[in-house]
């Protein structure tokens, strides 16, 4: 098949390491496939040169200024007349919101996979109206976990042309070693607790600032590994807190993941998530985890392999840290249980064979297409 798979990229995050995981697995499976990148004016060329270091794949950057939605869909309209793919998968509200059109009016069938709400205020809540609207018209969505399924089916979206596909664990760069990790990071030789994402409300690393308020008694550090607007108001509240020297504020972190085995103990905030990449990668590099307990994560680990919070809920997540920082038993059983649960029920194999099945159905090649979770 010819598969053109279309987004606008941060410079980090799990839509974008779904994208160049099925990129890759299904290029390497002898698939034709494209990537269209959607790039804001003067955004760093090395995010382009990037994808483009992608083997097997040929990447399409188009360059936009600010609304101009006009010139972008006739850009990515002539990206698909030349090519004439299978199919189009979209990732993320701008594509579907904009060129799922444009792709149907031209005869292509579109896919897209919904990675979940993000929240937030009266603009965000339009775009994912907008979104929604758009996604009820295509002709299959992908939704990456049981809860954004159902959420997705009670806003319209019909139910036979919406498949549950969990994410799945894609492994990367070997990991650094821990001593590596540590002095990479700069945190010596304390209890690390670390927390990796975007900076936004969605992600809630208040709640992290504010269990550790509560944890004064213990030599613990956190290193928080991204970036976005909220940063200036969280180091301001760190400030404040009297907390500046148990924080290391890393910025964004190529190729992250190496650094994990830095952290004694791995922490998921969320308000809002479907299947997060960033915990397969805490599991693989083996270190504890604390998650809160929303969207897809319970389906990914259970009590057996994490310690679960409710959002919003500071205080049980710092008895969580302190439990692990005390039973570092107890935490390593759990992690190895969470390693072992990802490596067998969470492929990438199987992973990229659901989306091959789903892609077959949808261009009427004879296929049976997944439409339940693992």
């Amino acid at each position: 098949m010819i598969i053109l798979h279309l987004l606008a990229p941060a410079p980090v995050g799990g839509l974008e390491r779904v994208v160049r995981a099925l990129a890759e697995g299904h290029g390497d499976k002898g698939h034709d496939v494209h990537v269209g990148l959607v790039l804001a004016r003067g955004s760093n060329p090395g995010m382009a040169n990037a994808w483009k270091a992608i083997p097997g794949v040929t990447v399409h950057p188009v360059t936009v200024r600010r609304r101009g939605y006009g010139a972008e869909r006739r850009a990515i309209g002539a990206i698909c007349r030349r090519l004439r793919p299978d199919l189009l998968h979209t990732h993320g509200y701008r594509p579907d919101v904009i060129h799922g059109a444009t792709a149907r009016e031209a005869g292509i069938p579109v896919v897209s996979t919904h990675h979940g709400f993000n929240g937030g205020g009266w603009r965000n809540r339009l775009y994912q109206r907008l979104q929604v609207g758009a996604l009820r018209r295509f002709d299959a969505v992908v939704a990456v976990s049981r809860p954004l399924t159902e959420e997705l089916a009670g806003r319209g979206v019909p139910r036979d042309r919406l498949h549950c596909i969990q994410n799945a664990w894609v492994g990367s760069a070997p990991p650094l070693s821990k001593e590596q990790a540590r002095l990479a990071l700069g945190v010596g030789g304390k209890f690390c607790v670390g927390w990796v994402g975007r900076l936004s409300a969605e992600k809630h690393p208040e709640l992290l600032l504010k269990a550790l308020d509560l944890l004064r008694d213990l030599p613990i550090c956190t290193a928080v590994l991204g970036e976005g607007r909220r940063r200036r108001a969280l180091e301001r509240r760190v400030q404040r807190a009297g907390l500046r020297e148990r924080v290391r504020w890393c910025g964004v972190v190529p190729v992250a993941e190496r650094l994990f085995p830095a952290f004694d103990a791995f922490v998921l905030s969320s308000r809002t998530e479907g299947t997060p990449m960033v915990l397969f990668e805490a599991i693989a590099a083996g270190v504890p985890v604390i998650a809160t307990r929303v969207g897809g994560v319970p389906d990914l680990v259970t009590r057996r392999e994490a310690l679960l919070v409710e959002s919003g809920d500071h205080v049980a997540l710092a008895d969580a840290i302190r439990n692990i920082y005390e039973d570092r038993v107890s935490a390593a059983v759990r992690a190895r249980s969470a390693h072992e649960r990802v490596e067998r029920e969470f492929s990438y194999d199987a992973w990229l064979a659901r989306y091959e099945r789903l892609y077959a159905s949808v261009v009427e090649i004879p296929s049976g297409a997944d439409q339940v979770c693992n």
